[in-house]
């Protein structure tokens, strides 16, 4: 169905009332009147604050063409430019900033959010999070946007509020003792008589400036909403939305692979090893004990018997057979009895959580163990998993803590940013406590939900 707006509905829009003939007697020309006046009074004490700022840039270009003993003195001045804007033109123009998107509503209403993050608490998290933030140095590039705004807005203000003041006042000027002439820069009027054409025409130049104001207050805040507005709250949660859908079918297609991986190692290559090393074992019978026949073929079943060995811990660090057949509390319990370090288990868990929960918190685990006897030193470790909340909402929390000598440190290729990584795939939450000298604590919380998509078959 076509909706027709009636030639007496209120244009909700500044383009549109432009475009339409009741413009003059809208509100919007009222408001354009003002977003421009106060990009005048904006824009000067920009100019007056900011001028430290660009000092350096306009000595710099005061320098240019000039001979080359000045060339010490421009290297200096750039470089004092660009530090200038690297340190301090984000301290002017985020506070800038917030007052334009303000003033923004004027000629453009709407969301105006600002796009910038929410710091850390402290002034290093401040500075870190608004000096690293491309909202930041959109405002920065405003900040000069706002100094040729203002330069239109004064010489387009100045000009035409000028000459309509010239325009209407000339009768009078020419009509008061001593004032033999009025310069109108195409022409010269010596009487009365002949400016009151002029006079007439002030107030179409009056409309031109309203015209005017309504433009340029358009075009800036169009530039303005460009550079300052960041998206909606709404399109930021869809396209949050988005990656975490994308990073669970990415785990749902690690979780596929890794069960094919797994039974083909298990039902196939395992299964023909085991029977080579019975064949193996077969032939000897049929050997002479001691022979060099006989030791050649010894040798070989006990490397095919090692190799056996060898990948089962393979199978067993992909998926051990255990958490699927007997859950979490065994696998925990086979894996402690395979770790070098004495390992304290203790486990509550009176229903089985959702597969790919005993998968996460199995890997999560495994990899704080290992770490443990490669990295931390530890001489114990404690182990402690249990479910939380009632069956409706139940989450399954597993804390790893040692007595090694402390100083975990993501950054260092520990193993802690995969385990954190495959934690937040699942929606859960890892917490890492590790001073220096120790213990370490790993706290991980895992929603035992059952929307996550199953992989394919």
């Amino acid at each position: 169905m076509n909706t027709r707006i009636g030639s007496g509905a209120r244009p909700d829009t500044l383009l549109r009332a432009m475009t339409g003939p009741r413009y003059l007697v809208t509100g919007w020309a009222w408001r354009a009147l003002a977003y421009t006046l106060t990009t005048l009074m904006v824009g000067g004490v920009l100019l007056l604050v900011a001028a430290p700022i660009y000092a350096p840039w306009a000595i710099f270009v005061s320098m240019i063409g000039r001979d080359t003993s000045v060339a010490g003195y421009m290297v200096f001045t750039f470089v004092a430019g660009v530090a200038m804007v690297l340190f301090f033109a984000p301290l002017v123009a985020i506070p800038l900033g917030a007052l334009e998107r303000r003033r923004l509503r004027l000629v453009l209403p709407g969301p105006a959010g600002s796009g910038h993050r929410t710091p850390p608490p402290g002034l290093w998290g401040w500075v870190r999070t608004r000096y690293t933030e491309a909202s930041t140095w959109r405002e920065v590039a405003y900040a000069g946007v706002m100094a040729v705004g203002f330069g239109l807005a004064l010489v387009l203000v100045g000009s035409l509020t000028t000459l309509t003041l010239v325009l209407a006042a000339s009768p009078l000027i020419l009509a008061s003792d001593g004032e033999e002439y009025v310069s109108m820069g195409w022409t010269v009027l010596t009487s009365p008589a002949e400016a009151v054409p002029y006079a007439l025409l002030s107030p179409l130049v009056l409309i031109l400036l309203v015209y005017c104001c309504g433009a340029l207050s358009y075009g800036h805040g169009v530039v303005a909403r460009a550079l300052l507005v960041g998206p909606p709250k709404e399109e930021l949660y869809a396209e949050l939305d988005q990656v975490t859908e994308s990073r669970a079918r990415l785990a749902n297609a690690f979780e596929y692979e890794r069960r094919r991986i797994e039974r083909d190692l298990h039902d196939g290559a395992q299964q023909r090893l085991v029977a080579l090393s019975m064949d193996l074992g077969m032939a000897r019978v049929d050997l002479e004990e001691g022979s060099p026949a006989d030791l050649r073929v010894a040798a070989a079943q006990v490397k095919v018997d090692d190799l056996i060995d060898e990948l089962r811990e393979l199978v067993r660090g992909i998926h051990p057979r255990v958490l699927s057949d007997r859950g979490l509390p065994a696998a925990l319990a086979e894996l402690a009895d395979h770790t070098p370090v004495p390992v304290s288990l203790a486990t509550d868990l009176p229903r089985r959580p959702p597969a790919h929960v005993e998968g996460t918190a199995y890997f999560v685990v495994a990899e704080a163990l290992t770490n443990v006897y490669k990295h931390a030193g530890g001489e114990a470790v404690t182990v402690h998993a249990e479910l939380r909340g009632d069956p409706r909402g139940e989450t399954l929390v597993v804390e790893v803590t040692d007595q090694g000598h402390g100083g975990a440190d993501p950054a260092r290729g520990s193993g802690l940013t995969g385990m954190a990584d495959r934690v937040a795939v699942m929606g859960g939450t890892m917490d890492l406590s590790s001073p220096v000298g120790g213990p370490t604590r790993i706290r991980v919380e895992l929603p035992c939900t059952n929307d996550r998509p199953e992989a394919a078959k």
